[in-house]
């Protein structure tokens, strides 16, 4: 639990009853993904007392009424459930739902009783959660939870950002600047649809080895010499599709540079709102290329999410280079200082049974 400063520490809480239409889940596992760190730290401002986590996967425990997940269902929580009725949802676009806009929603109170909010209206680092059906997505009972609990975010949003926003095709050249899981996913996915080369950036030349298996052919560090690097790479025109996956403006900027002219720029990464982007109006007329955003991969998870979870039972999806490590509940703010300094792609916690 996040209070505002400080770590986030673990801490007694109590959910309620699950009431009509809900749900109480046991988590099996939960990823860390960077936008529970932009919560502690300020970039997505958010109330607390604050349960952090939005990347799961568990089992129904408890159906309230009306509710029709069957107990002992394993299931992938969505946290951008669509209501089906919004201008949006009827215009075919639910990742964009007008009801999921709000970064925390009230549920359940500390073991004092004050009032506590969750993380996405999930709140996935703890052992329960209570959340609406139309967040839990069913999933094979077999699925390791620790990959199906990727599924939910950087898998959906990395694959869905290739697919669904940018349709990379084949023989298309990428680059991906910034390799956490969401990064990961998008190298993953382009290599999936065919895309040559996969040039993968990042900071931390840890990343070479996570970024080579995830399916990438070059990996270069993200310094003054990457845009002859990338040109060099692509007969001096730079990429038809870079993918910015940290969510910063500087990063932004890079990744319009590295595109070719009449090229595409899929922002996929969230950034802080006082993080202005500047571009010049000549080189936007000039350059002819586009510059669009990614929100959880333009996917709709109801769809998505089985159609990734038999890709992972068929072995056709492979996210074992997605998961650094898998560690307790206790681990979690330790894990979080790791993710703020670039080490790894996705911690996942997990709890027993």
């Amino acid at each position: 639990m996040a209070r505002g400063g400080g770590d986030p520490r673990v801490e007694e809480v109590r959910l309620p009853a699950p009431g009509p239409g809900e749900l109480r889940v046991r988590i099996r596992a939960a990823g860390l993904c960077h936008s529970d760190l932009s919560m502690v730290n300020g970039t997505m401002p958010a109330p607390f007392p604050l349960v952090l986590g939005h990347e799961a996967a568990g089992v129904v425990a408890e159906a309230g009424p009306g509710a029709t997940v069957p107990v002992g269902t394993q299931v992938v929580l969505n946290w951008a459930p669509a209501c089906r009725t919004c201008w949006f949802c009827r215009h075919d676009e639910p990742w964009l739902c007008a009801a999921n806009t709000a970064p925390a929603v009230p549920r359940g109170v500390t073991a004092e009783g004050e009032p506590l909010h969750v993380t996405l209206g999930l709140g996935a680092f703890a052992e329960e959660v209570v959340i609406p059906q139309a967040a839990a997505v069913p999933v094979p009972a077999d699925l390791p939870p620790a990959q199906a609990a990727l599924l939910g975010c950087a898998v959906l949003t990395g694959s869905g950002a290739v697919r669904n926003t940018a349709r990379v095709a084949p023989g298309q050249s990428v680059a991906v600047l910034g390799l956490g899981g969401v990064g990961l996913s998008v190298i993953t996915a382009a290599r999936a649809a065919g895309a040559t080369p996969i040039l993968a950036v990042d900071v931390a030349e840890a990343k070479r080895d996570l970024a080579l298996a995830a399916g990438a052919t070059d990996f270069l560090r993200s310094d003054d010499t990457l845009s002859r690097e990338v040109r060099a790479r692509t007969g001096g025109l730079g990429v038809d599709h870079a993918f910015e996956c940290v969510g910063r403006s500087a990063t932004i900027r890079a990744a319009w540079r590295l595109a070719r002219r009449g090229g595409a720029v899929t922002v996929v990464g969230m950034g802080a709102k006082d993080d202005l982007l500047t571009l010049s109006a000549l080189d936007v007329f000039h350059s002819a290329r586009t510059l669009r955003s990614s929100v959880y991969g333009s996917s709709d998870p109801d769809r998505e999410v089985p159609v990734l979870a038999r890709a992972v039972a068929d072995g056709a999806l492979d996210l074992t280079p997605l998961v650094s490590g898998t560690i307790g509940l206790d681990e979690a703010p330790a894990a979080l200082r790791r993710l703020a300094r670039g080490e790894g792609a996705r911690w996942v916690v997990t709890f027993p049974g």
